[in-house]
């Protein structure tokens, strides 16, 4: 350590600003516990005695403070010493603790960030570079699966592996069109679109909401009828932390066979995989609405030629019928695949659940689990693909993900159900047009900030090097895989409008003026904000 200065003009500054330094630290924290003193006797006021609403709120100064934090924080790049904390965590049990965190912390003056599971790439819901509150909402869990009316109520706490596990408790025909991913939120995943392994047969799981619980910026508790039809619209696809702290959906379930059939099939560069890549552009997007496939290409290491490198695609498929005649189908539309009888698993739909997000068919129980195996650093960007990119440039973006060496891509087909459903139904707009989708990622474990700039920067130039390739005016994007690299908007800022239409264009296309005359109307101090959130317009607005 570098010895403390012995010159005495020296030494007055350094224990100077020592002194400074401390006091400093002293009066953040002294104001932080005058806070939370303040936040607490707000909510005992607002709730029932019995309620021991001191037991749900966290200040820093509690042992637990950094576990309940840290537990649904799926991003490392967001779980440093450096990153912003809250300054009050608040774990609701109840809808009037809900109503009471609203009231409490706009009297407080703070942010309130709402989170339901943390899979969130820019950590949106839990870091802020304003002082803010979270209003966790885990214990938010419960599920209630009607097979007589094939519907189901969700609350937004839950992860989609125990929403998976309730419907499978209950029947083996029916399932719901969501992710692949066990432990993902429902309160993110559904407001923002959600989509998996169903979407071409039955659409995005907002499609498949047919009611909502809201908690409104005024403590309301509002339903579908109560809140109209334009939330309603909005809170489906436009991302629900805009508008208010979702509490439940109300889903319709849909049938599935009792045999579904998945399989996965890879080449890479030395097996005609560019011609496989070509041609699933061609197929995948107009085939059955029975199948879809999944195409991840990712860049790696030659296994015959050592030293080389090459690029690897995996077409990862699930289809709504038996072996046979899905080798059948694809012998006739897509025999650049090569599929074989022996590459099929068949299975029931839970199983193929596993299959995908697990990776292990008969473990049913482990998608209760909300525990992950490893949490690293990452980044994901998105982009729509609405013509066939050419051969030689299929083979262009292999050399620059060789030379790139990192980003993988993910191609998720559109087509079927995604034709039929109009861009203005819900707030997600991405439908008939679209062959494909392309989520872009990069992780890594490396801490430090030369790591960060180093596989961020591979991802930006991946992405810059694919605008020719992709959707232009707007160059479209997926909310879910939030992306600030397009854009924010600042707290307090006179020119939200003009700032969020920068990624809002982008997010949802010609749904973006609905959504903020419907924000501007049920919360006109934009209270409920965050860097990417649906802006308002100056003045009042009437639906």
């Amino acid at each position: 350590m570098k010895a403390p200065p012995t010159n005495i003009l020296s030494v007055v500054p350094f224990f100077l600003f020592l002194l400074i330094s401390s006091h400093s630290l002293a009066t953040v924290a002294v104001a932080d516990v005058s806070v939370y003193e303040s936040f607490l006797r707000c909510m005992e006021t607002n709730t029932a005695p019995e309620d021991k609403i001191s037991d749900l709120i966290y200040s820093p100064t509690n042992p637990s403070f950094n576990s309940v934090l840290q537990a649904y924080i799926r991003n490392a790049l967001f779980n440093t010493s450096s990153t912003p904390k809250p300054t009050i965590i608040i774990t609701p049990t109840k809808i009037p603790h809900i109503q009471s965190a609203i009231t409490c912390t706009k009297a407080a003056g703070y942010l309130l960030k709402t989170r339901s599971g943390g899979h969130d790439y820019e950590g949106l819901s839990y870091v802020s570079d304003s002082p803010f509150f979270i209003l966790d909402m885990f214990n938010f869990r419960s599920i209630e699966i009607d097979v007589a009316n094939k519907s189901g109520w969700v609350q937004v706490g839950a992860t989609l592996g125990e929403l998976y596990y309730r419907i499978s408790e209950k029947s083996n025909v029916l399932g719901f069109p969501a992710g692949v991913c066990p432990t993902v939120g429902v309160g993110g995943h559904v407001s923002g679109a959600g989509y998996g392994n169903l979407l071409r047969k039955y659409g995005v799981s907002t499609d498949n909401v047919v009611d909502a619980q809201i908690v409104d910026v005024n403590g309301k508790l509002l339903d579908r009828a109560s809140m109209g039809e334009d939330l309603f619209w909005a809170i489906r696809g436009g991302g629900g932390a805009s508008f208010g702290v979702l509490i439940a959906y109300k889903i319709g379930l849909v049938p599935v066979p009792e045999t579904v059939t998945v399989f996965r099939v890879e080449k890479d560069l030395e097996q005609n995989m560019t011609e496989m890549a070509y041609q699933w552009q061609l197929v995948a997007p107009k085939t059955t609405k029975d199948l879809f496939m999944r195409m991840l290409l990712q860049p790696g290491n030659s296994k015959t030629k050592k030293g080389e490198k090459t690029v690897t695609a995996s077409v990862l498929a699930e289809y709504l019928g038996n072996a046979d005649s899905l080798v059948a189908l694809l012998g006739k539309e897509f025999p650049e695949l090569g599929l074989k009888k022996e590459d099929c698993l068949e299975m029931s739909w839970i199983q193929s659940v596993l299959w995908w997000g697990l990776d292990d068919e008969n473990n049913t129980a482990a998608l209760l689990s909300r525990e992950l195996q490893s949490i690293k650093s990452g980044k994901r960007k998105s982009d729509y693909v609405v013509t066939p990119i050419p051969k030689a440039s299929l083979e262009g973006i292999w050399a620059k993900m060789m030379e790139s060496g990192k980003t993988g891509f993910v191609f998720n087909p559109y087509g079927g159900a995604m034709d039929e459903v109009p861009a203005a139904e819900t707030a997600f707009p991405h439908r008939a047009g679209n062959l494909y989708k392309i989520q872009y990622s990069i992780g890594w474990k490396e801490p430090g900030v030369e790591a960060e700039e180093k596989y961020l920067g591979d991802i930006r130039r991946m992405y810059s090097y694919m605008t020719p390739f992709v959707s232009k005016n707007p160059r479209r994007a997926y909310m879910n895989y939030r992306d600030l690299d397009i854009g924010t908007v600042k707290r307090g800022s006179k020119n939200s409008y003009a700032e969020g239409k920068v990624y809002g264009d982008k997010y949802f296309d010609g749904n973006f003026e609905r959504l903020v005359k419907v924000k501007t109307a049920v919360d006109p101090n934009y209270f409920f904000w965050n860097e990417q959130s649906v802006p308002v317009l100056p003045g009042k607005v009437e639906l």
